[in-house]
């Protein structure tokens, strides 16, 4: 496949975790008819809204298994692997999401988008992602968010990161445990009901690259707190919070009408190869 290139983004993908409720590396199930894995929806999608190139966050023991496979499945696309692993401290779990941004510092030299490897975003979303990064400066991110009623599976609960908006722009996000549905299909978050347009952060966010001044100084506060703490975890969404809260940073949010399709725990795997049939 050849691949026309556009416009000047950058698709970063997490791609390190350790999918320890999955059982395996969830990034290269092969969810697809083809034997394609969520990122390889995600690869065809951007590039498609105008991405240019992809930045493949891995960890040491897996990134073999990963270059074998995208090369095979994208062998003219442009791709920059970076390990989480390689910036320390040295720790069996990884550090988070925010640590995984900041691994790619030095190969993201251009506006740039971030997802999760092992989620099913949409073209839609990407396009809207491409959108927001046309008008990226510094001092404004955008975030594209999903109705929590199309992140949720019909049976089991998950922990989302909700959304609260407004004019547009995000306020604060809560992360939000044991979201389910009800016997009567009702959207419950803990004993609360709540609507399935709830706004739901899925990890997919736009930035200019001179975010990383602001990650890094909020990396450093994070790991002077908990250097010595096996199982704590500097995350993205904690590190926007902040950045609002001390610095101004403004976030946007585009509402994505896509059905997020991921998977948590091995149960989710038929369920997701059935819903990514057509696609």
């Amino acid at each position: 496949m050849i691949y026309i290139m556009t416009m000047s983004y950058s698709l970063v993908i997490m791609a390190a975790g350790l999918g320890s409720r999955f059982g395996g590396v969830k990034q290269l199930a092969k969810v697809g008819k083809g034997g394609e894995a969520f990122l390889d929806f995600s690869i065809k999608d951007a590039i498609a809204a105008g991405f240019s190139d992809v930045v493949m966050i891995v960890r040491s023991e897996i990134e073999a298994d990963v270059k074998e496979h995208v090369s095979s499945m994208h062998p003219e696309l442009e791709v920059s692997y970076v390990r989480q692993d390689d910036l320390g401290p040295e720790r069996e779990k990884p550090w988070g999401t925010l640590h995984a941004v900041l691994s790619a510092e030095k190969a993201v030299s251009k506006p740039f988008a971030v997802i999760n490897a092992d989620d099913y975003y949409g073209a839609s979303s990407f396009k809207m992602a491409a959108e927001a990064l046309s008008e990226i400066e510094p001092g404004l991110c955008y975030n594209i968010a999903f109705e929590l009623g199309n992140t949720c599976p019909d049976h089991g609960s998950v922990t989302r990161g909700v959304c609260e908006v407004v004019d547009g722009k995000l306020t604060r996000i809560v992360e939000t445990e044991d979201v389910h549905r009800g016997d009567n299909g009702e959207l419950i978050a803990g004993n609360t009901e709540i609507s399935n347009s709830t706004p739901a952060s899925m990890n997919m966010w736009c930035f200019d690259q001179s975010i990383f001044t602001g990650f890094n100084a909020r990396w450093e506060a994070f790991i002077a707190e908990n250097a010595d703490q096996p199982k704590s975890e500097a995350l993205l969404p904690s590190a926007v919070d902040e950045l609002m809260n001390l610095e101004g940073l403004v976030c946007k949010v585009s509402a994505s009408p896509e059905q997020w399709i991921g998977i948590t725990n091995p149960e989710d795997f038929e369920l997701a190869k059935e819903a990514l049939a057509g696609r």
